[in-house]
């Protein structure tokens, strides 16, 4: 019956499409709707690596998934209205299949509805005032928090919420008016930008500026937002973009249009700093870090948009502009957990260049467990990037990060260093080519990587040089922001026992392979294709040659270092519906079983010693020791999802943690106060000294291994 009523619908569009005049006319907007709807969905079927049963299971998780993208934070829909909703939870993908849209509509419809509850109960709550005496506390973290069970749960929750918003404004003034009566800059940025509105008068703006933003939504609009809920159902990295997006993302490639060099998400209504573009203005300027939040934007002389609840795509919008050009977000940071009060952060926009993230080398004396200093030549590499125009034009000279590697090697061979670190904790991926040949330079020759697609075919990946550029001790430095093409060569270096990987206990777990599928293509077979935007989605997998999937669980370090990303909720395993990690057949590979491999395989014996001399640092170096305690208090900070919505509490808290976090930074050694990369360079200095340990061990053995 289901097959009959498609086929007499797609017969419908077709005459519909194929008729008399159809070049003259237009398709209904209603028809592209329904055909778009079909069309992803099928794609998503037949094309995604994970396979999943259209039935009324699967319905149910996709009706789940589009409520999740409406109210993250489960501040608008009570149980009450997911029950009267309930009807069409089992039969969406059959409506979808039958060409039948109204439910998608008819959920965002009470959607609006709420919106315009809340904003209406806020302006009453804004006129009454509230108590910031009363012993009240306010849960910040509501991503595994239930819906409210009716209406008065759910306004007790509004009421919660907006003075919790309102606490922040009235906190952030109350700090701000102290610092600048000894600091000008403070004192002007007060005057020209946050006493121009009241706190109660920002909260009225920013609600205004939501539920516009909602009701211009249109059908297309509201239809990809379902269609993205019906793709992430079978992956994280899978979504939709409407023709309107598509159209967007075209003109800021053309253009170039300029940013911070950040990565953000939406958590509890807070946009959320994921990652920092290595070599961007954000991290350059060195104060904004991965899970800090941000809750207001303010252009070049301009007031605070405060973006609290505001969709992130429309943040980002806000956040670029013009290089050159300055723009301040006020951010809640992550290192004061649950009490931090906004602070302001000026960046100056720009591109991010090739020569940028081009990968960079040095050579740094480190001195061994010997006393001996040793030279260790540290290669930063922060994506695996290739001029695929240039090669593909046969230039000689095209840019990429093989030759990069390649040529810095040859240098460090010059400068007869001792060993070499390669820092991959900012790489987030790039080129697969890229991550192979790199791969080769340390080998000298053998399988690299397996894939496989969504038929479960699998292709194995070679180095194609069958040469070693070098091979001598090698240290590899990761963290759980390493991901995809890093992955792929961190994982190579474990398995051939190329050298020791330190760094989290853990790299990103991102294992798949994206595809973007432009949907006009699909349609054109039918009939005169029109702009339906794109589906991009997860369509193959990454193994390592021993047969580990690199998804979910990531490639694990041999060696762990302390940091703050290692307590921080970042990598696949934290994205709903991420593909699950498993195995397959490992693939022979040669290199450590070879008679002469090029270089000297890591030993469980060589490893064990390397984690004593780190144990006996960690337990007697007083600047470790502090680093530690630093690390233990941001864990705790971040475990803490309740905050007091008494105003003389809350700023007390904040002032005893920043007491201790300013008494922790003037304790570690030489590190300028308020230096938000001082983590980074403690991680850095104890991965040299592991390299400089390593050399020491294999030379002591008289296992140093040769290059050409």
């Amino acid at each position: 019956m289901r097959l009959l009523r498609n086929i007499v619908l797609w017969a419908a569009v077709a005459a519909a499409a194929s008729g008399p005049g159809v070049r003259a006319r237009e398709l209904p907007e209603a028809d592209k709707l329904r055909l778009i709807a079909k069309v992803t969905e099928q794609v998503l079927d037949k094309g995604h690596f994970r396979k999943q049963p259209r039935d009324a299971a699967f319905s149910s998780k996709v009706f789940d998934a589009y409520l999740q993208l409406l109210d993250p934070g489960r501040i608008y829909f009570t149980a009450e209205d997911v029950a009267r909703l309930e009807k069409d939870r089992f039969y969406l993908l059959e409506q979808i299949g039958n060409g039948k849209l109204d439910a998608i509509y008819a959920i965002y419809q009470r959607y609006l509805e709420r919106l315009a509850q809340y904003r209406e109960f806020a302006e009453d709550a804004l006129r009454k005032g509230f108590d910031f005496t009363a012993d009240e506390r306010f849960q910040i973290d509501r991503k595994d928090a239930p819906f409210c069970a009716d209406d008065a749960e759910i306004k007790e929750l509004w009421r919660k919420k907006i003075k919790n918003d309102l606490l922040y404004f009235r906190l952030m003034r109350q700090v701000m008016t102290e610092r600048a009566a000894s600091d000008p800059e403070v004192a002007e940025s007060m005057k020209k930008r946050w006493n121009l509105k009241s706190p109660e008068d920002k909260i009225r703006t920013r609600l205004h500026d939501i539920a516009n933003q909602a009701a211009r939504a249109d059908r297309m609009d509201i239809l990809g937002i379902f269609l993205t809920a019906l793709a992430q159902s079978y992956g994280p990295h899978s979504h939709y973009s409407t023709p309107k997006q598509d159209e967007d993302f075209d003109i800021q490639f053309r253009l170039s249009l300029t940013g911070i060099g950040a990565t953000l998400t939406s958590e509890d209504g807070y946009t959320k700093i994921v990652e920092l573009v290595p070599n961007g203005p954000a991290d350059k300027d060195g104060r904004l870090k991965p899970e800090d939040r941000i809750i207001a934007v303010t252009q070049e002389d301009g007031v605070p948009l405060d973006v609290i609840d505001m969709p992130v795509n429309q943040v980002v919008k806000y956040i670029r502009g013009p290089a050159k050009t300055r723009v301040t977000l006020t951010v809640l940071a992550a290192e004061k957990g649950a009490n931090a009060l906004p602070e302001d952060i000026t960046i100056v926009r720009d591109t991010v260049q090739l020569t940028e993230s081009a990968a960079k080398g040095e050579v740094r004396q480190i001195p061994g467990p010997d006393g001996r200093s040793r030279s260790i030549g540290v290669i930063t590499l922060n994506s695996f990037y290739m001029d695929f125009d240039a090669a593909m034009k046969g230039a000689r000279d095209y840019r990429s990060c093989t030759r990069d590697v390649a040529r810095i090697l040859a240098d460090f061979r010059r400068a007869g260093v001792d060993g070499v670190l390669l820092d991959l904790r900012s790489n987030s991926g790039g080129s697969l080519l890229e991550a192979i040949t790199l791969s080769g330079l340390f080998i000298k020759s053998g399988p690299i990587v397996q894939i496989v697609n969504s038929a479960r075919e699998v292709d194995v990946q070679y180095d194609p040089d069958p040469e070693i550029a070098y091979g001598g001790p090698l240290v590899l430095l990761t963290s759980k922001f390493s991901a995809s093409s890093a992955e792929i060569l961190t994982g190579a270096v474990k398995d051939y026992r190329r050298g020791p990987v330190l760094g989290d206990s853990r790299t990103y777990g991102k294992g798949t392979v994206l595809e973007v599928a432009k949907l006009a293509r699909k349609l054109s077979w039918l009939y005169r294709s029109f702009e339906a935007g794109s589906i991009t989605y997860e369509t193959a997998m990454f193994y390592r040659i021993n047969g580990d999937s690199n998804q979910q669980r990531g490639v694990p370090s041999d060696i762990v270092l302390p940091s703050f990303t290692e307590e921080m909720e970042i990598g696949e395993l934290f994205n709903q519906n991420h593909l699950p990690w498993n195995r397959i057949k490992a693939v022979e590979h040669g290199g450590e079983n070879d008679a002469e491999p090029g270089y000297a395989p890591l030993t469980p014996a060589v490893l064990a010693a390397l984690k004593e001399h780190l144990a006996k640092r960690l337990a007697e170096d007083l600047r470790l020791k502090k680093y530690l305690e630093e690390i233990a208090r941001f864990r705790r900070m971040r475990d803490r999802k309740v905050v007091s919505l008494n105003e003389a509490r809350r700023l007390k808290e904040y002032r005893d943690e920043k007491a201790a976090d300013d008494a922790v930074e003037a304790a570690m050694d030489g590190a300028e106060k308020n230096d938000r990369k001082t983590s980074r360079d403690v991680v850095l200095t104890e991965a040299l000294t592991v390299a400089a340990d390593y050399v020491a061990i294999l030379e002591k053995g008289g296992a140093h291994g040769g290059g050409r």
